[in-house]
């Protein structure tokens, strides 16, 4: 099916040079990111005791810290969530707590504050060591994804598609996280879902451009390879502008009516989306050219039959 067809082949291999400059720029940017500083973990990983706490008027986020600093609670983190008369807050896990009675002990705190009296909305509490196992277990996630999609395409292509998809897909990772750091959102299970959402999504994006790239090779022998892959993306925008558009039209509705619980995983493959729909087609396809991909990786030599000697 096809929305339009272009006519005329697009030569983004003439720019690869460039696409995959700004690729290497953004990518150290977003691991610069995530070194100075770092992944906002929720409660899911750290471990910790998370509170949702509703004014009927703005509060004075400031006065809360105070508040919960001459508490007992000087490492409490306090912040707006969703609105300015939504606040949510994380305490650390601690010796001695008691989660059973820490939210009527911070409702009591906030009681002390000029203005208008909060409601508790939510309470979470996260063991240490469950927030321990759930940061390994996501990580190993992550890696067997990762393994898996390499088997996968070099047994259904070759190993430099292989390598190709896999460096754009951990691309689009790494810019998923660096916005995450940069901007200090909650990384949470469900943000790591959509990592892992956008991993799948994008390597079928790969798998459709390469699959024509094989097509190509095969059918039209008098291009040459810069040519091939530029036919074989041209060919595909139109699959790509139905399928990614019609995606991120249900994104988007999450994005905006899904409330505060799917706002960070909608986020997420938003971001995952757009760079997605970049990396497969301006980071794996030059990568594919530079690692040397030709023609005779698809195309079998006919063999000759020797003729009988009598």
């Amino acid at each position: 099916m096809e929305f339009f067809r272009i006519k005329n082949d697009i030569p983004f291999m003439k720019h690869a040079l460039m696409f995959n400059i700004i690729s290497f720029v953004t990518f150290v940017l977003a691991v610069l990111f995530l070194l100075t500083r770092g992944l906002n973990l929720s409660v899911e990983f750290t471990g910790g005791t998370l509170m949702e706490v509703n004014y009927a008027e703005a509060p004075q986020v400031q006065l809360i810290r105070d508040a919960l600093g001459e508490g007992g609670y000087p490492d409490a983190q306090v912040q707006n969530f969703g609105s300015a008369r939504d606040i949510l807050i994380r305490l650390p896990n601690r010796d001695g707590l008691d989660s059973n009675r820490v939210s009527e002990q911070v409702l009591g705190m906030l009681a002390t504050v000029d203005g208008p009296k909060g409601e508790m909305r939510r309470v979470e509490f996260v063991g240490p060591q469950v927030g321990k196992e759930l940061a390994a277990d996501g990580g190993m996630a992550l890696l067997l994804v990762v393994i898996g999609i390499m088997i996968y395409l070099a047994l259904r292509f070759e190993w430099r598609f292989a390598v190709s998809a896999i460096i754009a897909n951990l691309h689009d990772v790494i810019i998923i996280l660096g916005f995450f750091a940069f901007f200090q959102w909650e990384f949470s299970l469900a943000v790591l879902a959509a990592v892992l959402a956008v991993l799948g999504y994008s390597v079928n994006e790969s798998v459709v451009v390469f699959d024509r790239v094989r097509e190509t090779f095969k059918k039209k022998r008098a291009m040459e390879t810069p040519d091939v892959l530029n036919h074989a993306i041209t060919r595909t925008i139109s699959r790509t502008v139905i399928t990614h558009g019609s995606t991120q039209v249900m994104v988007l509705s999450m994005l905006l009516f899904g409330g505060e619980t799917l706002y960070y995983f909608a986020l997420a493959l938003t971001i995952g989306i757009l760079f997605g729909i970049y990396s497969s087609v301006l980071v794996a396809s030059p990568l594919v050219m530079w690692l040397g991909v030709s023609r005779e990786q698809f195309i079998q030599p006919k063999k000759t039959k020797e003729e009988a000697v009598v």
